[in-house]
């Protein structure tokens, strides 16, 4: 990948980085990714691994593997390429993707997110009515 990072800034493209579990897609996710695309040329979705969303969530998440969820994220027009990580946070990954622009979700401040000091940062509003933790309850209760 460090490769492919090195041409793509050699060609003066924009890299914006965007990264979660997005375990299920909903809206808010496929409106972020549209969005977040406006910053640059290229946007990287860094995805949390299965034994990184066991540590961060719980034992019974992630829902989809992480196989499934990168094959969902890379059949999505505004995102150029999938990271798998399997740390709690993708700051290691960051230091080798050099993102010019980092976009998360409305849920997040400045201060709290993870490699603020390595690039840009842009929160993008939560979509409301929309999060996977609503649909897993919505879900669980319709049982």
């Amino acid at each position: 990948m460090a490769q492919i990072i090195s041409d793509l800034k050699s060609k003066g493209k924009k890299i914006i980085h965007c990264h979660g579990v997005f375990d299920l897609l909903h809206i808010g996710h496929i409106k972020h990714f549209k969005e977040a695309k406006t910053f640059g040329d290229i946007l990287i979705v860094g995805l949390n691994s299965n034994k990184s969303v066991k540590s961060i969530k719980s034992k019974d998440r992630p829902i989809n593997s992480e196989n499934d969820r990168a094959y969902l994220l890379a059949a999505l027009e505004s995102v150029d390429y999938v990271v798998i990580f399997d740390e709690d946070t993708p700051l290691e990954a960051m230091t080798v993707l050099e993102p010019d622009i980092i976009v998360k979700g409305g849920d997040y401040t400045f201060d709290t997110v993870v490699g603020n000091h390595l690039a840009e940062v842009v929160i993008f509003p939560t979509v409301e009515g929309h999060s996977t933790s609503a649909t897993i309850k919505k879900i669980d209760n319709s049982n």
